[in-house]
């Protein structure tokens, strides 16, 4: 270890009772088949656009403008398969676009049937139904290449007015993510459940638990963006239908600090110890770029602001068999898949309000202030000292960080908690404990979006968290991805900790969703 790096006293006592953890190698809770592994494929796609998406036009103008995209994509789906790839993941938004009316992308959807009784070839078959040329032309793609294909797309459906959820023109449109198999089958179909401003489009009247079966890698689960941060569809597909394979379209626009895409999926991956195959749309001037594929233990992505080129990225990966977590307590992570006594408060002890038993805990500082953080109003505590011991709080969740700047950056880093609703852009319950860097030197510039560090600074970081859904942030510089050292409960905190580090940090964060007290999205 350079001398650089060298930890303070209340590390080294720790690293004298604890193999220094390295998440990459161990991972609890999950089974992958000893020697079987699959090739994945994502792809981030430049879409081609309508400039006036709220203009009418008629069926064949719109077929005329997908089917630029779809040749893309047959492209890619070639490339793909030449690299081996069983299964390409495409984005949401991909063929069509974004940014219709309900009128306006009427031109653009497909019908799709009802699956639960038929099976369908669209390549084969289709004279079975009007309005599937999008599906057709998919399915072929598939067919000719032998590759399972996920793809979003608009579609619609007659309903009648009996239905109650019926709208008043008479049919559904949803955004959806259907499944073509290696034959070219329509296999399955996933409607968005949680829409993010969409107003082209329906949500569905129940909720779609989709999954689809696989001969090289199992069962695989599907939902779409937005829908990763609500606990409907998405935690009950994998917790109720043990699903450890995720195919996941998105198109996201980042945000940092704490909801880049990267930064998002993997923390995602990491804490339901799952493969996640995601693939964004890529319009860097709408900030949206930032494609994956994730095991629990490693990340393969694409993150470019500056070209406006798509990506295909292929990744053999083992296959995970079994998910055994039925909740996310007690599944620690560390080198030697065991959870750490953490001695790391031998000489830095940390109390939190609700602890039963004695202890000292540092005097608090005087710098406490508040700070717009992803349009919430987070309580900050500057990181002044080269080393230090500090706790803030919100509401019932405390959060202590012990931390060692390796060395001395003109930088400002804060602590930040927050622990009540999210409003803005939807409407969810967040509880998080967050080490980010700041814009500048001035407090105000706390919880900007910045992408550059040079702040290299080992830490402890944990928070007493009401929720056991915690997702870890790890974030340096150039918006990179790192994964911690160890992240697990102990007592009544969940806790995160890394030594060490390639690049300046921009931000460490346990980032909680607890669902339960959540309100209605919009």
């Amino acid at each position: 270890m350079e001398t650089r790096t060298i930890a303070p006293p209340f590390m080294l006592r720790f690293m004298a009772n604890v193999i220094l953890f390295t998440l990459g190698h161990q991972v609890l809770s999950i089974d992958i088949q000893r020697g079987k592994h699959y090739v994945a494929a994502v792809y981030e796609h430049h879409a081609i656009l309508n400039p006036n998406p709220v203009a009418i036009i008629d069926r064949q103008t719109a077929l005329q403008l997908m089917k630029r995209n779809l040749d893309i994509y047959e492209e890619q789906v070639i490339n793909a398969a030449k690299q081996g790839a069983q299964i390409i993941i495409f984005p949401e938004d991909g063929i069509q676009g974004f940014n219709f009316t309900r009128a306006s992308i009427y031109p653009y959807l497909d019908f799709i049937p009802n699956l639960d009784s038929l099976t369908w070839n669209p390549c084969k078959e289709f004279y079975l139904f009007n309005d599937t040329e999008v599906l057709h032309q998919l399915s072929c793609m598939a067919l000719k290449n032998q590759i399972f294909l996920v793809v979003n797309l608009g579609t619609k459906e007659p309903c009648m007015q009996s239905d109650p959820h019926c709208p008043p023109d008479g049919r559904y449109q949803f955004n959806t993510n259907v499944v073509l198999n290696d034959n070219g089958i329509l296999i399955a179909r996933y409607r968005k459940q949680n829409l993010y401003f969409e107003y082209a489009f329906n949500t569905p009247p129940e909720i779609d638990y989709t999954v689809f079966d696989t001969p090289f890698a199992g069962r695989f689960g599907i939902f779409t963006c937005f829908d990763i941060l609500f606990y409907e569809p998405t935690v009950t597909l994998i917790k109720q239908y043990n699903i450890t394979q995720v195919a996941y379209p998105t198109a996201w626009m980042n945000q940092l600090p704490l909801l880049s895409a990267v930064e998002f999926q993997q923390a995602f991956a990491t804490a339901f110890k799952i493969n996640l195959l995601a693939a964004n749309i890529h319009h860097p001037d709408l900030g949206m770029t930032g494609s994956g594929i994730y095991t629990p233990s490693k990340s393969f992505t694409y993150y470019d602001m500056e070209s406006i080129n798509g990506k295909l990225i292929v990744v053999e990966i083992p296959v995970i068999t079994s998910y055994h977590e039925t909740n996310m307590e007690n599944n620690a992570i560390s080198h030697n898949s065991q959870k750490s006594s953490l001695n790391f408060y031998i000489e830095k002890q940390i109390c939190h309000k609700d602890q039963e038993i004695d202890c000292k805990i540092e005097e608090k500082p005087s710098q406490e202030f508040y700070g717009i953080m992803m349009y919430d109003n987070f309580t900050l505590m500057p990181i002044l000292n080269a080393e230090g011991n500090i706790e803030v709080c919100s509401n019932t969740l405390c959060c202590n960080l012990i931390y060692k700047q390796l060395e001395k950056t003109n930088e400002l880093y804060v602590l930040g908690v927050f622990d009540d609703l999210h409003t803005v852009h939807g409407t969810y319950y967040v509880q998080a404990c967050v080490l980010v860097k700041c814009g500048g030197l001035n407090y105000s510039t706390c919880g900007q979006e910045i992408t550059e560090a040079s702040g290299l600074i080992d830490f402890q970081l944990q928070g007493n968290f009401s929720t056991t859904f915690i997702f870890p942030l790890l974030l340096r510089s150039g918006v990179t991805l790192d994964f911690p050292d160890y992240l697990g409960w102990e007592k009544k905190s969940y806790v995160m900790y890394k030594m060490g580090g390639s690049s300046g940090l921009i931000t460490a964060g346990l980032y909680g969703r607890w669902y339960e007290r959540d309100t209605n999205n919009f």
